[in-house]
């Protein structure tokens, strides 16, 4: 292995500070002990197998769990409006007639209105990233969480309401705020209550609950394909099937069935203990102690010592803090900062640029190249299922130890090639063949998609940022994210409808292009994450080791100086401590 010049462990730490001392804390009588407390924690987590994190981190497993199911409805309804431009009731009260060759006529929406309907939501999440970077530091993950449960339920008014497509697309804005907040704080907080050795799944796992989402979505539609009057679309848009089995005789009552989701998961996040690292770096540090004892499960097969893993995490945001001189929007566009921010920006990007807004298109796709109704939803209820298996598949690869940035390269370079396939069954003679052909081909990318970048994406994430600039890094990154989507949610609408440039299949051209970017850009600047503590990849931006070395350079972060006003605060609690106990 490289490995980077550094001074002793302890050596130059303990000169400035004069040890506190007490029977009560004995093995922490100085600011070495705090550093030894801190080494063997981090030794520890690099020794954690999965099952010893399974075993030892039941409780934060449940609590991420339960956090990140709030993704679960941004993903119900985004997959919904995308696939609204197939369904014949939406297009025939919303759009405009086509007159084909043979005298048939047909209904499209508008591009400019599949544009903008699709990119309302994206609007509001804008703004919800941007309010999210302040609102979580100051308030907390827990509270801020809970406080956007509320706007969901009191937004969801307008869609019980809503009577033209006007209304429907104000809902979809003010919603997209709340779901703003949900794609970065679910992340942030399953990566910030568990070890190295979950980290990767639990962060991956969010991914899982968008696919959740966009399956009962596109289920609710094809269960309401047999109408042929406007109900089948605003019953579909209300998420139930009530008025057509006669159950209400009020359309618009079923979609108070949406409050059912934030009240359970008002209450459950209620009581869900606040990120040990969020506390940490607000001083708290009995709270983070008992935070960590409340995350953890007392049948564990390690010597887990809470205090250890807080000293790690103090050390952790000292060590940040001498690396990183403030915690603003702007300090994430200084130094080595800006390296790491451009990095989670692009990964985020990539997502979109690959191909994936193309697939999210995948019905109205599949309905122009030639395939009807009931085979196109059919065709997307099984690239949605597969989204949701594809995060399994992604697990396993990552327990058979295949890396982040791996798995990112390869899943590029397979998506480029069946990208490309697509392009080519544009030039096929036999539509029929070519549309089936497509099909398949597209549920092949879906599954390559999930088992690759659209899983990993939301590891890499949460790994490359520091602490103290993490939820701002990554708002910065979904920000990213949502641009590009609004891009492509412009472009997408126009490649395939019949009405504007009508690419049909050529399209798969362009994201192919795109995506073969994507993958020359991974490979000079996306670094392996995989088995480093946060302070290890903290030290490795900052000797600005090349991405492709990452895996290979060996460091020690406790050879390091840091001296901080965190560990300065860690040591004054511990001599409080001691006098109470004096």
């Amino acid at each position: 292995m490289d490995s980077l010049p550094g001074k002793g462990a302890d050596e130059d730490v303990v000169e400035k500070v004069s040890a506190p001392t007490g029977a009560l804390n004995e093995e922490h009588e100085n600011l070495s002990d705090i550093i030894r407390n801190a080494k063997l924690a981090t030794e520890k987590e690099h020794k954690m197998t999965l099952w010893q994190g399974l075993k030892l981190y039941p409780k934060a497993i449940a609590w991420s769990v339960l956090i990140s199911t709030c993704i679960a409805m941004e993903g119900y309804d985004i997959s919904l409006v995308n696939n609204f431009y197939a369904f014949p009731q939406f297009n025939q009260k919303y759009g405009v007639a086509i007159t084909a060759e043979d005298g048939s006529v047909s209904y499209q929406v508008p591009a400019a209105w599949q544009a903008g309907l699709s990119n309302g939501a994206v609007v509001g999440e804008i703004i919800g990233l941007a309010i999210n970077g302040w609102v979580s530091e100051r308030f907390g993950y827990r509270y801020t969480v809970i406080a956007c449960l509320v706007l969901i339920a009191a937004f969801t008014a307008i869609f019980f309401t809503a009577q033209t497509v006007v209304h429907l697309q104000v809902a979809e804005i003010l919603c997209g705020i709340p779901w703003g907040v949900f794609q970065t704080l679910t992340i942030t907080y399953a990566s910030e209550v568990c070890p190295v050795a979950l980290r990767g799944y639990l962060t991956t796992y969010v991914n899982f609950c968008w696919g959740i989402g966009q399956m009962i979505g596109i289920g609710v539609i094809m269960g309401n394909l047999w109408r042929t009057d406007e109900w089948a679309y605003r019953i579909v848009r209300l998420s139930s099937s009530l008025f057509s089995r006669g159950i209400t005789d009020n359309p618009w009552q079923p979609y108070a069935l949406q409050w059912m989701w934030p009240v359970p998961l008002i209450i459950g996040i209620f009581f869900a203990p606040e990120s040990p690292w969020w506390l940490v770096r607000k001083g708290r540090l009995e709270d983070a102690k008992r935070s960590l004892l409340r995350l953890t499960s007392l049948d564990r097969e390690t010597d887990f010592d809470a205090d250890e893993t807080v000293a790690m995490m103090v050390h952790t945001s000292a060590l940040e803090q001498k690396i990183t001189e403030g915690s603003s929007y702007l300090d994430c566009f200084k130094g080595i900062d800006r390296r790491r921010t451009e990095i989670v920006c692009m990964c985020w990007a990539i997502q979109n640029l690959s191909g994936n807004s193309f697939s999210n298109y995948s019905t109205y796709f599949l309905q122009q190249a030639g395939l009807s109704n009931d085979k196109a939803y059919s065709f997307a209820m099984g690239q949605y299922a597969i989204n949701c298996a594809g995060v399994f598949g992604a697990w396993t690869l990552i327990t058979l130890g295949v890396g982040r940035r791996t798995l990112y390269l390869y899943g590029l370079a397979a998506l480029f090639t069946m990208l490309m396939i697509l392009g080519f069954l544009g030039l096929a003679k036999n539509r029929d063949a070519a549309s089936l052909a497509t099909g398949s081909i597209m549920l092949v990318w879906a599954l390559c998609y999930q088992l690759t970048v659209g899983t990993v994406c939301y590891s890499l994430v949460a790994e490359m940022s520091t602490r103290r600039l993490q939820i701002k890094t990554v708002v910065l990154g979904r920000v990213l994210y949502n641009i590009v989507a609004i891009i492509c949610g412009v472009l997408t609408p126009y490649m395939l409808n019949p009405s504007a440039w009508d690419w049909g299949n050529y399209a798969g051209f362009f994201w192919a292009g795109s995506c073969f970017l994507c993958f020359v850009y991974t490979y000079f600047r996306v670094p392996e994450p995989a088995g480093r503590t946060f302070a290890e990849l903290d030290l490795l931006f900052e000797k600005k080791v090349s991405a492709r070395k990452f895996a290979s350079t060996d460091v020690d972060v406790f050879a390091e100086h840091v001296e901080g006003s965190v560990m300065q605060t860690y040591k004054d609690q511990l001599a409080v401590s001691n006098m109470k106990a004096m």
